[in-house]
């Protein structure tokens, strides 16, 4: 381990007589890693789309090459890299056997070459392509290791259920960033994948995007140097968690991801961590104490994969009668209740837009816009603004456009877990 971890914890512990519910959010931050220090182990594996329909148009196949080059170019010395071939199967690009080898100016030129004679075939099959990549991060533990996983379309040569299967086998094994190309791929399929992968999603509507954004993606893994951090949760007798969410860069929900340490703890998989700061909110329910009664609601601890302790927080509980303190707002959890919301009512607001419910679409795309106003995030209010006529930004008045462009739906759609980080006391 080279960084040094801080943790910080946001919240009211003051709670009404017979309350129950404890709410914080930990701010973790590293700082100490870069490039004044060795950099740590570390894996990559391109999964690159050559489906028939990469073919449709041709710019797709030939920018998700140009793409995968140069993200072969941003790769360290050293760092273990493959390119998978995805299609109905997956297959290796580069090199030829499965298995990793060390990025140097030879590997780099054979790879390129390898992915520039690629050609498109077959269907689509991601839990194949998952599989792979994960058979081809054997071994290499310790280090950090992160997927790019692209594809244009719906994974239409698999079950729900095998992807699903597939997906429980992988994840927690390595980091895996997804993007959609083009318009004809499915928001939430791709979305679960990133997910489950605790990776990020993104829709790179036009192919020229591909490579920039590639390029980035591995600049960031690059930076990477802590491996398969886990936050591990103490609680106390009787107490319940309802749910541990990441809520900054992006929502994610960790709750189903627990894994039972000791007794009354769990842990948390929080992934691999460079230089950056992230948020979590922690939600639990004590059992209510008498008046004056102080209680430790949950002790936080953060480890990396060696069991080495990074940070540790306490999350309080203390009931009063002083109404004063017991309804204190804590401005970091309420910012934090107010994008999940958020998220909640652009996804079911385009849910039912899509199935011609417009009652109900105009209600949650119009509460939409109010958040994304009352939270000053700027950018979603420019999405929303795409697929709905805006009255009243304030109250969230507003009408259903009739034509939309599919890019916009889905960048709406896509970008709707994206948060926005609220400004603390003395920071920024």
């Amino acid at each position: 381990m080279t960084g040094q971890f801080q943790l910080e914890v946001f919240q009211n512990e003051y709670l009404p007589e017979g309350a129950a519910e404890v709410n914080a959010i930990i701010t973790v931050t590293a700082t100490g890693s870069g490039a004044a220090k060795p950099a740590g182990p570390a894996a990559e594996v391109i999964i690159m789309d050559c489906s028939g329909s990469m073919e449709m148009p041709r710019t797709k196949l030939d920018e998700a090459k140009r793409a995968t080059r140069a993200a072969i170019d941003a790769l360290r010395d050293g760092v273990q890299f493959a390119v998978v071939n995805g299609m109905d199967i997956a297959e290796m690009i580069y090199p030829k056997r499965t298995r990793l080898v060390a990025a140097n100016a030879s590997t780099r030129a054979e790879a390129k070459r390898a992915v520039t004679a690629v050609r498109a075939d077959g269907g689509t099959a991601i839990g194949e392509w998952l599989r792979l990549a994960d058979q081809l991060f054997i071994g290499h533990s310790g280090s950090v290791k992160h997927a790019i996983l692209l594809t244009d379309g719906r994974n239409e040569h698999e079950t729900p259920e095998k992807l699903d299967r597939i997906l429980k086998e992988v994840s927690g094994n390595f980091v895996c960033d997804c993007r959609g190309v083009g318009t004809d791929w499915e928001v939430g399929e791709l979305r679960k994948v990133a997910t489950r992968m605790l990776g990020s999603l993104d829709i790179v509507a036009e192919p020229a995007g591909l490579a920039a954004d590639f390029r980035a993606m591995t600049a960031a893994a690059m930076g990477k140097d802590v491996a398969d951090v886990r936050l591990r949760l103490w609680t106390p007798q009787g107490a319940t968690i309802k749910y541990v969410k990441q809520v900054e860069p992006s929502l994610v929900d960790l709750t189903g991801r627990r894994v039972e340490s000791a007794a009354r703890s769990g842990d948390y998989p929080l992934a691999s961590w460079g230089d950056e700061s992230r948020d979590y909110h922690l939600c639990i329910e004590v059992k209510p104490a008498a008046v004056g009664d102080r209680m430790l609601a949950g002790r936080v601890s953060l480890l990396d994969g060696d069991d080495t302790v990074l940070g540790k927080a306490q999350v309080l509980a203390v009931w009063t009668d002083d109404t004063a303190l017991s309804t204190r707002i804590n401005p970091q959890v309420a910012h934090y209740t107010g994008q999940a919301e958020l998220a909640e009512a652009i996804q079911e607001g385009l849910a039912a837009r899509k199935s011609g419910d417009v009652e109900t679409a105009t209600a949650k795309l119009g509460r939409a816009v109010a958040l994304a106003t009352e939270t000053g995030h700027e950018d979603t209010a420019k999405l929303l603004a795409k697929v709905v006529d805006i009255d009243d930004p304030v109250t969230g008045t507003v009408r259903l456009k009739r034509q939309v462009a599919k890019a916009d739906e889905m960048t709406l759609d896509t970008r709707s877990t994206v948060t926005k980080r609220v400004r603390k006391p003395g920071g920024s």
